[in-house]
This record gives structure tokens, sequence and C-alpha cells, in this order.
């Protein structure tokens, strides 16, 4: 999928979620961010001819919290998901290097070729960034107002993991492995 596709579909579903939240409130935009979230995987299915995994498990994740969100009517639950979702993706890469399998190398190997210590080194910094990033949305949702939380979460959490994600432009190229 071309660049400017991929970031139509991850930044789709928020965009969404925040016209539908300054119109309404919190409940009112899960359920359209819920929608968007799940057009925008099939689209991302239906483009690049495979099940796209992070997306996914993130999509079933926001069903599963916005669902019960809706149902309880009550906002933690949706609050708590930016939690959930980077604690497990944290866990997730954790349990890789207990078993010695760098997971993002399977998940970006196709886009990255580094060196064995690469996508270890790699991996431990996103492991920090997930666990820092659920640290973050638990203080701000727990301290701060939903409007506060809200645009933290969608114009803070973007520009955070970008930068994050610049800053490591200097690894890949040390351990890059060149064609």
């Amino acid at each position: 999928m071309n660049s400017i596709l991929k970031i139509l579909v991850d930044i789709g579903p928020l965009a969404v979620f925040f016209i539908f939240y300054t119109r309404g409130d919190l409940l009112s935009a899960i359920l359209p961010f819920m929608i968007a979230t799940v057009i925008a995987v099939l689209f991302s299915y239906i483009v690049a001819k495979k099940i796209p995994i992070m997306p996914t498990v993130g999509a079933a994740i926001i069903l599963v919290f916005g669902g019960l969100t809706i149902y309880f009517d009550n906002e933690v639950f949706f609050k708590m998901k930016p939690t959930i979702i980077n604690i497990l993706f944290g866990a997730i890469l954790y349990g890789g290097m207990l078993i010695n399998k760098p997971l993002l190398k399977y998940l970006l190997g196709n886009a990255l070729k580094l060196q064995k210590e690469g996508w270890i080194i790699l991996t431990k910094r996103w492991i920090g960034f997930f666990i820092a990033l659920a640290i973050l949305n638990e203080i701000i949702w727990r301290t701060q107002s939903t409007d506060l939380w809200v645009n933290f979460k969608v114009f803070g959490i973007l520009p955070i993991t970008f930068i994050f994600t610049m800053t490591q432009f200097s690894l890949i190229k040390k351990y890059q492995i060149e064609d």
C-alpha cells in the first residue's frame, strides 16, 4: 500500500472520532470510530491483499472496549483502551524476546533488513516506548478532563509516535543490511 493510503487508513478513523466528538461527546463518537476502524482495516486488506496484523488487533480491541463503553455507558473502558493496546503490543514484543525471536523483524521484515543485534535493540526500544505510552495515557485520562484526553489521543499520540520513530533512524542505519 502506498504511503498516502497508509496514512489515510491510519488517521481516517481518528479523524472520524474527533469530528463526532467535537459535535457531541465521547459516547457519541465511539460508534462512528468503531465503524471507521473496521472500514479502514477492510480497505487495508483489500488493497494489500493480506491481513494487517497490528491494525486488526487494534481494531478488535477498539470494538471490545468501544462496545463495553456503549453497553455500560461508562467512558472509562474507552479511555483505558490505549493503555491496553500499548501494554499488549509491548508484552507481545517482550514475549518474542523471551523466546529469542525479535517479533518486529516479522512485522517489519519486508520494509527493513537489519542485523540481528539491530532487531533486538529496536525491539527493546519499542517495548519501552509502548510501556511509556501506556503510562502516559493512564496519567492523562486519570488526572485531566475528557477534552484534554481526547486532544492527547488525537493530536498527541501520533506525533509522539512519529518523533520516536524518527529517533530510531540512526539505529536502523547503523544495523541495516544492504541488498
